[in-house]
């Protein structure tokens, strides 16, 4: 039965011809997740990913104290954001905290648009951050730290791009470089 998955399954890969479009990132087309969340903005609006339609969407789960993961993601979309020249002002770059305890509104809209103003920073209660991150298939995970209010948090680091219909449509892995996500986003701004 395996054998037999694997054969299908490398068949169909070889489908679409050259027409398909080759992506740096894991093509994700058509996965039947990362298709909304219903959270509050770091200016207190609700927001949908439907607000952002038309736009091609950066969904990126973290926290404000991350120590490098988070500031090294920001700091890099923030970059891609510049190399995409006048097509940046069609992307949108939101951050979805996995920490509502400690990532207040007021907390948030200080550290996000720190990396570029247009930038947008979510948050949600405890199960609406939990829905929210399962419907995307994140993980995160609290871990101990010496005080009660020192933890971290453990949690998927990947970026997910949502095209300029609202489907999700990649998952860029951390640390896979700025110059292959703006190829990626060139292709789909085009």
């Amino acid at each position: 039965m395996i054998a037999r998955w694997l054969v299908v399954t490398l068949l169909l890969a070889g489908c679409g011809g050259g027409g398909a479009q080759k992506f740096n990132g894991v093509d994700i087309t058509g996965a039947n997740y990362a298709r909304d969340f219903a959270l509050t903005d770091h200016t207190g609006a609700k927001r949908t990913l439907a607000d952002y339609r038309g736009k091609v969407v950066a969904i990126f789960f973290g926290f404000t104290q991350c120590p490098d993961v988070c500031p090294t993601t920001l700091s890099d979309l923030a970059l891609v954001k510049k190399r995409l020249g006048k097509d940046g002002e069609r992307l949108q770059v939101i951050f979805v905290t996995v920490d509502p305890e400690r990532d207040s509104q007021a907390v948030l809209e200080r550290y996000v648009p720190a990396f570029d103003p247009s930038f947008v920073a979510l948050y949600g209660s405890a199960e609406q951050t939990a829905a929210t991150a399962k419907e995307f298939k994140v993980f995160y995970q609290k871990v101990a730290g010496k005080t009660a209010t020192s933890y971290s948090i453990d949690h998927t680091a990947g970026t997910y791009v949502i095209d300029r219909d609202g489907r999700v449509r990649l998952f860029v892995k951390h640390g896979e470089g700025v110059e292959p996500l703006v190829a990626d986003l060139k292709r789909l701004l085009s």
